[in-house]
Protein backbone atom coordinates (compact mmCIF):
# COMPACT_ATOMS: atom_id res chain seq x y z
CA UNK A 1 0.00 0.00 0.00
CA UNK A 2 1.69 3.45 -0.95
CA UNK A 3 2.36 6.20 2.12
CA UNK A 4 -0.69 8.81 1.76
CA UNK A 5 0.26 12.02 -0.10
CA UNK A 6 -0.62 14.59 2.84
CA UNK A 7 0.54 17.26 0.27
CA UNK A 8 -1.63 16.47 -2.30
CA UNK A 9 -4.22 15.67 -0.36
CA UNK A 10 -4.64 18.74 1.99
CA UNK A 11 -4.72 20.63 -1.92
CA UNK A 12 -8.09 19.12 -1.87
CA UNK A 13 -9.43 21.17 0.97
CA UNK A 14 -9.30 25.33 0.80
CA UNK A 15 -9.76 25.31 4.73
CA UNK A 16 -6.06 24.90 5.10
CA UNK A 17 -5.51 27.62 2.97
CA UNK A 18 -7.77 29.94 4.54
CA UNK A 19 -6.68 33.11 6.00
CA UNK A 20 -8.77 32.75 9.25
CA UNK A 21 -7.75 28.94 9.80
CA UNK A 22 -3.92 29.96 9.29
CA UNK A 23 -2.28 28.98 12.63
CA UNK A 24 -4.78 26.87 14.19
CA UNK A 25 -4.85 23.25 13.97
CA UNK A 26 -8.34 21.27 13.66
CA UNK A 27 -8.95 18.43 16.03
CA UNK A 28 -13.18 18.76 15.98
CA UNK A 29 -13.31 16.77 13.08
CA UNK A 30 -15.95 14.39 14.43
CA UNK A 31 -18.22 17.34 15.18
CA UNK A 32 -18.02 17.90 11.37
CA UNK A 33 -14.95 18.05 8.66
CA UNK A 34 -13.73 20.28 6.86
CA UNK A 35 -15.11 20.00 2.80
CA UNK A 36 -13.38 19.23 0.07
CA UNK A 37 -13.23 21.17 -3.14
CA UNK A 38 -15.21 18.45 -5.42
CA UNK A 39 -18.05 19.29 -3.07
CA UNK A 40 -17.85 23.15 -2.65
CA UNK A 41 -17.20 23.76 -7.01
CA UNK A 42 -20.77 21.73 -7.37
CA UNK A 43 -22.61 23.63 -5.01
CA UNK A 44 -21.22 26.72 -6.33
CA UNK A 45 -22.09 25.62 -10.21
CA UNK A 46 -25.88 24.02 -8.90
CA UNK A 47 -26.50 27.47 -7.54
CA UNK A 48 -24.99 29.67 -10.40
CA UNK A 49 -26.62 28.17 -12.92
CA UNK A 50 -28.94 24.71 -11.88
CA UNK A 51 -31.12 26.16 -9.60
CA UNK A 52 -34.54 25.59 -10.78
CA UNK A 53 -36.81 22.48 -10.48
CA UNK A 54 -35.10 19.48 -11.88
CA UNK A 55 -35.98 17.09 -13.82
CA UNK A 56 -38.31 19.10 -16.38
CA UNK A 57 -37.69 19.34 -20.07
CA UNK A 58 -35.04 21.98 -20.51
CA UNK A 59 -31.54 21.92 -20.23
CA UNK A 60 -30.85 23.39 -16.53
CA UNK A 61 -33.94 21.82 -15.56
CA UNK A 62 -32.23 18.13 -16.67
CA UNK A 63 -28.47 19.08 -16.05
CA UNK A 64 -29.80 20.04 -12.14
CA UNK A 65 -31.66 16.32 -12.37
CA UNK A 66 -28.65 14.84 -13.57
CA UNK A 67 -26.34 16.18 -11.24
CA UNK A 68 -28.58 14.44 -8.16
CA UNK A 69 -28.46 11.31 -9.99
CA UNK A 70 -24.98 11.19 -10.46
CA UNK A 71 -24.63 11.84 -6.67
CA UNK A 72 -26.94 8.84 -5.38
CA UNK A 73 -25.45 5.91 -8.30
CA UNK A 74 -21.76 7.10 -7.98
CA UNK A 75 -21.84 6.98 -4.08
CA UNK A 76 -24.45 3.42 -3.84
CA UNK A 77 -21.68 2.20 -6.29
CA UNK A 78 -19.11 2.78 -4.08
CA UNK A 79 -20.65 1.09 -1.06
CA UNK A 80 -21.76 -1.72 -3.02
CA UNK A 81 -25.47 -1.00 -3.06
CA UNK A 82 -27.89 -0.90 -5.74
CA UNK A 83 -28.63 2.62 -6.72
CA UNK A 84 -32.10 3.35 -4.99
CA UNK A 85 -31.03 1.53 -1.87
CA UNK A 86 -29.74 5.18 -0.82
CA UNK A 87 -31.55 7.89 0.14
CA UNK A 88 -31.07 11.16 1.12
CA UNK A 89 -32.41 13.69 3.86
CA UNK A 90 -31.76 16.48 5.88
CA UNK A 91 -29.93 15.04 8.35
CA UNK A 92 -28.71 11.53 9.80
CA UNK A 93 -31.21 12.67 12.77
CA UNK A 94 -34.22 13.63 10.68
CA UNK A 95 -33.65 10.47 8.59
CA UNK A 96 -33.60 8.05 11.72
CA UNK A 97 -36.52 9.90 13.30
CA UNK A 98 -38.60 8.88 10.00
CA UNK A 99 -36.95 5.29 10.02
CA UNK A 100 -38.66 5.27 13.67
CA UNK A 101 -41.98 6.38 12.40
CA UNK A 102 -42.17 3.50 9.41
CA UNK A 103 -41.07 0.81 12.04
CA UNK A 104 -43.95 2.24 14.73
CA UNK A 105 -46.83 1.85 12.08
CA UNK A 106 -45.10 -1.71 11.26
CA UNK A 107 -44.36 -3.29 14.74
CA UNK A 108 -46.78 -4.94 16.66
CA UNK A 109 -47.83 -4.40 20.41
CA UNK A 110 -45.13 -6.44 22.58
CA UNK A 111 -42.36 -6.53 19.63
CA UNK A 112 -38.95 -5.85 20.98
CA UNK A 113 -36.41 -3.58 19.73
CA UNK A 114 -32.50 -3.56 21.33
CA UNK A 115 -30.78 -0.05 21.38
CA UNK A 116 -27.66 0.09 23.47
CA UNK A 117 -26.53 3.07 25.67
CA UNK A 118 -22.94 3.59 23.66
CA UNK A 119 -24.87 6.02 20.99
CA UNK A 120 -25.39 9.21 19.66
CA UNK A 121 -28.55 10.03 20.82
CA UNK A 122 -29.76 10.04 17.17
CA UNK A 123 -29.37 6.32 17.08
CA UNK A 124 -31.10 5.43 20.02
CA UNK A 125 -33.66 8.51 21.13
CA UNK A 126 -35.98 8.08 18.47
CA UNK A 127 -36.30 4.21 18.60
CA UNK A 128 -36.94 4.52 22.56
CA UNK A 129 -40.22 6.42 21.94
CA UNK A 130 -41.36 3.72 20.24
CA UNK A 131 -42.25 2.47 23.94
CA UNK A 132 -44.79 5.16 23.72
CA UNK A 133 -46.49 2.32 21.44
CA UNK A 134 -46.06 -0.68 22.64
CA UNK A 135 -43.35 -1.82 21.88
CA UNK A 136 -40.75 -3.50 24.27
CA UNK A 137 -37.52 -1.48 24.14
CA UNK A 138 -34.44 -3.44 25.37
CA UNK A 139 -31.34 -2.07 26.34
CA UNK A 140 -27.75 -3.52 25.63
CA UNK A 141 -25.19 -2.09 27.91
CA UNK A 142 -21.99 -1.05 27.91
CA UNK A 143 -19.15 -2.31 29.91
CA UNK A 144 -19.13 1.33 32.58
CA UNK A 145 -15.24 0.92 33.12
CA UNK A 146 -14.12 0.13 29.01
CA UNK A 147 -17.23 1.55 27.73
CA UNK A 148 -16.96 -1.56 25.48
CA UNK A 149 -20.09 -3.47 23.77
CA UNK A 150 -19.93 -6.92 24.08
CA UNK A 151 -21.59 -9.02 21.41
CA UNK A 152 -22.37 -11.88 24.01
CA UNK A 153 -24.68 -9.51 25.90
CA UNK A 154 -26.54 -8.97 22.96
CA UNK A 155 -27.05 -12.34 22.27
CA UNK A 156 -28.45 -12.59 25.48
CA UNK A 157 -31.04 -10.48 24.80
CA UNK A 158 -32.51 -11.80 21.56
CA UNK A 159 -35.63 -13.84 21.55
CA UNK A 160 -38.44 -14.23 19.07
CA UNK A 161 -40.11 -10.92 20.04
CA UNK A 162 -37.24 -9.10 18.87
CA UNK A 163 -37.66 -7.48 15.32
CA UNK A 164 -34.65 -4.96 15.32
CA UNK A 165 -31.38 -3.74 16.95
CA UNK A 166 -29.74 -0.85 16.68
CA UNK A 167 -26.21 -0.08 17.46
CA UNK A 168 -23.41 2.24 16.13
CA UNK A 169 -20.17 1.49 13.66
CA UNK A 170 -18.08 3.32 16.39
CA UNK A 171 -19.24 5.65 19.30
CA UNK A 172 -18.45 9.67 19.44
CA UNK A 173 -16.87 9.15 22.53
CA UNK A 174 -15.64 5.63 23.06
CA UNK A 175 -14.11 5.46 19.61
CA UNK A 176 -14.11 1.59 19.62
CA UNK A 177 -14.94 0.16 16.10
CA UNK A 178 -17.71 -2.52 16.55
CA UNK A 179 -17.39 -5.74 14.65
CA UNK A 180 -20.90 -4.77 12.86
CA UNK A 181 -20.34 -7.68 9.60
CA UNK A 182 -20.72 -10.44 12.29
CA UNK A 183 -23.00 -8.67 14.41
CA UNK A 184 -25.32 -8.23 11.16
CA UNK A 185 -24.71 -11.80 9.88
CA UNK A 186 -26.51 -12.97 13.47
CA UNK A 187 -29.17 -10.91 13.24
CA UNK A 188 -29.66 -11.94 9.76
CA UNK A 189 -29.95 -15.51 10.66
CA UNK A 190 -31.74 -15.09 13.78
CA UNK A 191 -34.49 -13.02 11.59
CA UNK A 192 -33.73 -10.06 12.99
CA UNK A 193 -33.22 -6.57 10.88
CA UNK A 194 -29.87 -4.31 12.27
CA UNK A 195 -29.69 -0.58 11.67
CA UNK A 196 -26.37 0.75 11.87
CA UNK A 197 -25.16 4.56 12.84
CA UNK A 198 -22.07 4.87 10.42
CA UNK A 199 -22.20 8.52 11.25
CA UNK A 200 -18.86 8.76 13.60
CA UNK A 201 -17.34 5.77 11.25
CA UNK A 202 -17.76 7.01 7.96
CA UNK A 203 -15.47 10.04 7.84
CA UNK A 204 -12.61 7.03 8.45
CA UNK A 205 -13.49 5.32 5.11
CA UNK A 206 -16.69 4.65 3.46
CA UNK A 207 -17.51 0.88 4.01
CA UNK A 208 -19.03 -1.46 1.99
CA UNK A 209 -22.85 -1.99 2.96
CA UNK A 210 -23.14 -4.83 1.61
CA UNK A 211 -20.20 -6.37 2.91
CA UNK A 212 -21.14 -5.23 6.25
CA UNK A 213 -24.40 -6.66 5.92
CA UNK A 214 -26.23 -4.19 7.64
CA UNK A 215 -30.15 -3.15 6.54
CA UNK A 216 -29.70 -0.21 7.13
CA UNK A 217 -26.45 2.07 7.22
CA UNK A 218 -26.58 6.02 8.70
CA UNK A 219 -24.06 8.25 7.84
CA UNK A 220 -23.42 12.23 7.82
CA UNK A 221 -21.63 13.96 4.68
CA UNK A 222 -20.71 16.88 6.38
CA UNK A 223 -18.33 14.68 8.77
CA UNK A 224 -17.23 13.18 5.55
CA UNK A 225 -15.74 15.97 3.86
CA UNK A 226 -19.54 17.13 2.02
CA UNK A 227 -22.56 18.97 2.35
CA UNK A 228 -24.84 18.89 5.27
CA UNK A 229 -27.26 16.00 4.40
CA UNK A 230 -27.70 12.56 5.72
CA UNK A 231 -27.14 9.56 3.71
CA UNK A 232 -29.03 6.33 4.60
CA UNK A 233 -28.95 3.32 2.77
CA UNK A 234 -31.90 0.71 3.27
CA UNK A 235 -31.74 -2.70 1.51
CA UNK A 236 -34.62 -3.50 -0.60
CA UNK A 237 -36.13 -6.35 1.14
CA UNK A 238 -36.37 -4.16 4.25
CA UNK A 239 -37.46 -1.37 2.61
CA UNK A 240 -40.41 -2.77 0.76
CA UNK A 241 -41.80 -3.97 4.02
CA UNK A 242 -41.52 -0.95 6.22
CA UNK A 243 -44.83 1.91 5.40
CA UNK A 244 -44.26 4.32 3.09
CA UNK A 245 -43.33 7.59 5.01
CA UNK A 246 -43.33 10.12 1.99
CA UNK A 247 -46.15 11.17 -0.70
CA UNK A 248 -48.19 8.19 -1.52
CA UNK A 249 -47.79 8.63 -5.11
CA UNK A 250 -43.97 7.85 -4.55
CA UNK A 251 -44.40 4.54 -2.55
CA UNK A 252 -43.32 2.96 -5.48
CA UNK A 253 -39.39 4.63 -5.24
CA UNK A 254 -37.45 3.35 -2.88
CA UNK A 255 -35.32 6.28 -1.97
CA UNK A 256 -38.32 8.22 -1.90
CA UNK A 257 -39.57 6.32 0.98
CA UNK A 258 -38.49 7.50 3.65
CA UNK A 259 -37.60 11.50 3.18
CA UNK A 260 -40.81 12.66 3.60
CA UNK A 261 -39.77 16.22 3.11
CA UNK A 262 -38.73 18.17 -0.30
CA UNK A 263 -34.50 17.15 -0.83
CA UNK A 264 -32.11 20.15 -0.42
CA UNK A 265 -31.12 19.57 -4.53
CA UNK A 266 -28.23 21.72 -4.26
CA UNK A 267 -26.61 19.42 -1.49
CA UNK A 268 -28.06 16.30 -3.09
CA UNK A 269 -25.98 17.12 -5.91
CA UNK A 270 -22.98 18.28 -4.05
CA UNK A 271 -22.68 15.38 -2.95
CA UNK A 272 -21.12 13.81 -6.05
CA UNK A 273 -18.11 15.61 -5.35
CA UNK A 274 -17.59 13.26 -2.26
CA UNK A 275 -17.32 10.84 -5.39
CA UNK A 276 -14.51 12.90 -7.01
CA UNK A 277 -12.67 13.20 -3.78
CA UNK A 278 -12.17 9.67 -3.76
CA UNK A 279 -11.70 9.00 -7.49
CA UNK A 280 -8.88 11.44 -7.29
CA UNK A 281 -6.96 10.05 -3.86
CA UNK A 282 -7.33 6.64 -6.20
CA UNK A 283 -5.74 7.86 -9.42
CA UNK A 284 -3.38 10.11 -7.18
CA UNK A 285 -2.57 7.20 -5.43
CA UNK A 286 -3.44 3.95 -7.73
CA UNK A 287 -3.51 4.94 -11.15
CA UNK A 288 -1.93 3.65 -14.36
CA UNK A 289 1.41 3.01 -13.04
CA UNK A 290 -0.04 0.56 -10.04
CA UNK A 291 -2.52 -0.90 -11.64
CA UNK A 292 -5.35 0.45 -10.06
CA UNK A 293 -7.21 2.49 -13.03
CA UNK A 294 -9.51 0.11 -14.27
CA UNK A 295 -10.93 -0.85 -10.55
CA UNK A 296 -15.09 -0.96 -9.77
CA UNK A 297 -15.85 1.73 -7.68
CA UNK A 298 -16.69 -0.67 -5.14
CA UNK A 299 -12.81 -1.38 -4.95
CA UNK A 300 -11.75 2.22 -5.71
CA UNK A 301 -13.19 2.76 -2.30
CA UNK A 302 -12.04 -0.02 -0.52
CA UNK A 303 -8.66 0.90 -1.41
CA UNK A 304 -8.78 4.62 -0.77
CA UNK A 305 -10.52 2.80 2.81
CA UNK A 306 -7.48 1.35 3.55
CA UNK A 307 -5.32 4.25 2.79
CA UNK A 308 -7.32 6.34 5.44
CA UNK A 309 -7.39 4.39 7.96
CA UNK A 310 -3.50 3.56 7.59
CA UNK A 311 -2.29 6.85 8.30
CA UNK A 312 -4.58 7.35 11.06
CA UNK A 313 -3.26 4.37 12.84
CA UNK A 314 0.34 5.72 12.41
CA UNK A 315 -0.66 9.22 13.99
CA UNK A 316 -3.23 7.92 16.65
CA UNK A 317 -0.97 5.14 18.53
CA UNK A 318 1.64 7.46 19.62
CA UNK A 319 -1.40 9.87 21.23
CA UNK A 320 -3.28 7.14 22.81
CA UNK A 321 0.55 5.83 24.35
CA UNK A 322 1.14 9.27 25.48
CA UNK A 323 -2.44 9.83 26.72
CA UNK A 324 -2.49 6.15 28.68
CA UNK A 325 0.87 7.37 30.34
CA UNK A 326 -1.08 10.17 32.30
CA UNK A 327 -2.82 9.83 35.66
CA UNK A 328 -4.35 12.70 35.88
CA UNK A 329 -7.06 11.93 33.02
CA UNK A 330 -9.34 9.21 32.12
CA UNK A 331 -9.04 7.89 28.56
CA UNK A 332 -11.95 6.41 27.07
CA UNK A 333 -11.99 3.55 24.58
CA UNK A 334 -9.26 1.20 23.60
CA UNK A 335 -5.87 1.96 24.15
CA UNK A 336 -4.89 0.15 20.61
CA UNK A 337 -5.65 2.51 17.67
CA UNK A 338 -6.15 -0.60 15.26
CA UNK A 339 -9.58 -1.48 17.41
CA UNK A 340 -10.54 1.98 17.06
CA UNK A 341 -11.44 5.59 15.36
CA UNK A 342 -8.85 8.57 15.80
CA UNK A 343 -12.05 9.94 18.01
CA UNK A 344 -10.20 10.43 21.61
CA UNK A 345 -12.27 11.44 24.39
CA UNK A 346 -10.51 12.64 28.36
CA UNK A 347 -12.16 13.17 31.17
CA UNK A 348 -10.61 15.34 33.78
CA UNK A 349 -11.16 17.50 37.07
CA UNK A 350 -11.43 20.41 35.01
CA UNK A 351 -14.97 21.10 32.98
CA UNK A 352 -14.34 19.66 29.64
CA UNK A 353 -15.08 23.26 28.17
CA UNK A 354 -12.78 24.97 30.18
CA UNK A 355 -10.29 22.61 28.90
CA UNK A 356 -11.21 23.55 25.08
CA UNK A 357 -11.42 26.82 25.56
CA UNK A 358 -7.75 27.07 27.38
CA UNK A 359 -7.12 24.82 24.07
CA UNK A 360 -8.60 26.88 21.82
CA UNK A 361 -6.20 30.33 23.06
CA UNK A 362 -2.98 27.87 22.14
CA UNK A 363 -4.24 27.36 18.12
CA UNK A 364 -6.08 23.85 18.83
CA UNK A 365 -9.65 23.54 17.72
CA UNK A 366 -11.06 20.80 19.99
CA UNK A 367 -14.70 19.92 21.54
CA UNK A 368 -15.07 20.09 25.25
CA UNK A 369 -18.75 18.75 26.49
CA UNK A 370 -21.45 15.39 26.30
CA UNK A 371 -21.72 15.02 22.18
CA UNK A 372 -25.36 13.80 22.24
CA UNK A 373 -23.74 11.29 23.81
CA UNK A 374 -25.35 11.09 27.15
CA UNK A 375 -26.14 7.98 28.15
CA UNK A 376 -22.56 7.13 27.56
CA UNK A 377 -21.06 8.90 29.32
CA UNK A 378 -23.31 8.59 32.15
CA UNK A 379 -22.78 5.03 32.12
CA UNK A 380 -19.32 5.54 32.71
CA UNK A 381 -19.43 7.60 35.57
CA UNK A 382 -19.03 10.99 33.67
CA UNK A 383 -21.57 13.65 34.71
CA UNK A 384 -22.69 15.16 30.97
CA UNK A 385 -22.96 18.88 32.02
CA UNK A 386 -19.57 17.86 33.01
CA UNK A 387 -18.28 16.44 29.92
CA UNK A 388 -15.10 15.00 28.33
CA UNK A 389 -12.52 16.87 26.18
CA UNK A 390 -12.97 15.12 22.75
CA UNK A 391 -10.05 15.03 19.85
CA UNK A 392 -10.80 13.66 16.93
CA UNK A 393 -9.07 14.01 13.88
CA UNK A 394 -9.12 12.35 9.74
CA UNK A 395 -6.40 11.37 7.19
CA UNK A 396 -5.59 15.11 6.86
CA UNK A 397 -4.03 15.44 9.91
CA UNK A 398 -0.48 15.71 9.99
CA UNK A 399 1.93 14.52 12.16
CA UNK A 400 3.20 18.43 12.89
CA UNK A 401 -0.39 18.82 13.74
CA UNK A 402 -0.34 15.84 16.23
CA UNK A 403 2.91 17.22 18.15
CA UNK A 404 1.36 20.37 18.17
CA UNK A 405 -1.71 19.00 19.84
CA UNK A 406 0.44 17.13 22.19
CA UNK A 407 2.82 20.15 23.54
CA UNK A 408 -0.71 22.06 24.29
CA UNK A 409 -2.59 19.44 26.15
CA UNK A 410 0.87 19.19 28.45
CA UNK A 411 0.89 22.69 29.21
CA UNK A 412 -2.70 22.60 29.66
CA UNK A 413 -3.37 19.88 31.89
Amino acid sequence: MPALDLDFVRAQFPAFDHPDLQGQVFFENAGGSYTCKPVIDRLIRFYHSRKVQPYGAYKASRLAGEEMDEARSRLSAMMGVEVDELSFGPSSTANTYVLAQAFGEWLAPGDAIIVTDQDHEANTGPWRRLAARGVEVREWTIDPQSGHLDPAALWNLLDDRVKLVCFPHCSNVVGEVNPVAEICARLRDAGVYSCVDGVSYAPHGLPNVAQLGADIYLFSAYKTYGPHQGLMVIRRALGEVLPNQAHYFNADVLYKRFTPAGPDHAQIAACAGMADYIDALHAHHFGAAQGGSEAAPHQRCADIHDLMRDHEIRLLQPLLDHLSGRNDIRLLGPMTAQGRAPTVALGHARPAADLAQALADKGIMAGGGSFYADRALRAQGIEPAHGVLRLSFVHYATQDDLDRLLTALDEVL
